[in-house]
């Protein structure tokens, strides 16, 4: 599977990018892409003009605890994982197909044209600050846990039936499920997984409870911009996380992310469908090396690398 042939009969690889969401940021990404390209320059400058604040500072200089704010995180890791795929498309690359894990759609779609950069940016600005108020407003937390398969974790959210909410917010992998809600009710089940058999149960240090329905104000929010944007049709099929299905449609995509807010983000599905349609390729195109490892708990015979700095954008080749 994964082999086709062009119109000369040579076999190639169908190859998607893949693009990483919240918590695979670090102080320091992407300032070699500034240094050592145009596009870098550009990006960062516009960056600046459109968020009203140095976000270039906090991303090349921290401190990390500014870099780990939903406000500044979410736009500055689509600034340097939209910048990596603008550097790669100029050496003439380009993917079959795209995927972006929750805030990493709205990369994959901007290198599919959903939307051009400036767009992109105001829209994650917008979602960062909905997301990071509505954990404000609804207080609430996230937690992976490891070892439990998606039916277990999926019958435990049901049964709770204490104070607050919680639900699977993430399926990352065949084993390894993040839920989200209020604190009380997360806390309760990593108990309740642990006593289940669960091999592992993970905190996660985030503002709120992300793809769960204490975002509702946020996905109100987001929604009104979408609702007054133009969303085009992409030039390749963008795997959704809200139903790991390939979309171009500007009408699905703006369904599509309206809904990713409150829903969970099905990775594995969309990998496992991905490989199904013919990918045997993958590249993480972004900081960090989440989704690589991600993709190889789903599958240890995937091929996957990651592009991050400028000499492997450079050394890059299909």
């Amino acid at each position: 599977m994964g082999e086709y042939t062009d119109q000369m009969g040579i076999p190639f690889m169908k190859t998607a990018w893949l693009f990483p969401g919240q918590a695979s940021q670090k102080v320091g990404m992407g300032r070699d892409l500034f240094e050592e390209s145009d596009l870098g320059k550009a990006y960062f400058e516009t960056a600046n003009d459109i968020l009203g604040t140095d976000i270039q500072s906090i991303i090349f200089d921290g401190p990390e605890e500014s870099l780990r704010q939903t406000q500044f995180t979410q736009p500055a890791i689509f600034i340097v994982s939209t910048l990596l795929g603008g550097l790669l498309r100029q050496r003439g690359h380009e993917p079959a197909a795209a995927a972006g894990h929750s805030l990493g759609e709205y990369s994959a779609l901007a290198l599919g044209g959903a939307f051009d950069f400036k767009t992109g940016l105001e829209i994650v600005q917008i979602r960062a600050l909905s997301m990071e108020k509505a954990g404000k407003m609804e207080p609430g937390t996230m937690a992976a846990i490891v070892g439990l398969d998606d039916k277990q974790i999926k019958s435990l959210c049901e049964q709770y039936n204490g104070d607050g909410v919680v639900v699977a917010a993430n399926y990352n992998s065949q084993n390894q499920i993040v839920i989200s809600g209020s604190t009380i009710a997360v806390k309760t089940l990593l108990q309740s997984a642990k006593e289940a058999g669960a091999r592992m149960t993970i905190p996660l240090n985030v503002s709120g409870a992300f793809h769960s329905p204490l975002m509702t104000s946020a996905r109100e929010a987001l929604a009104e911009k979408l609702n007054s944007l133009e969303i085009s049709d992409t030039k390749f099929p963008i795997y959704s996380n809200v139903d790991a299905k390939p979309i171009s449609k500007g009408t699905d995509i703006k369904d599509a992310l309206i809904r990713q807010l409150e829903n969970p983000v099905l990775w594995s599905e969309s990998i496992a469908n991905m490989v199904n349609n013919g990918f045997s390729s993958f590249v993480e195109v972004g900081p960090g090396k989440v989704l690589q490892g991600l993709n190889r708990r789903i599958d240890r015979k995937m091929t996957i690398i990651g592009v991050e700095t400028h000499e492997q954008v450079l050394n890059y080749h299909v």
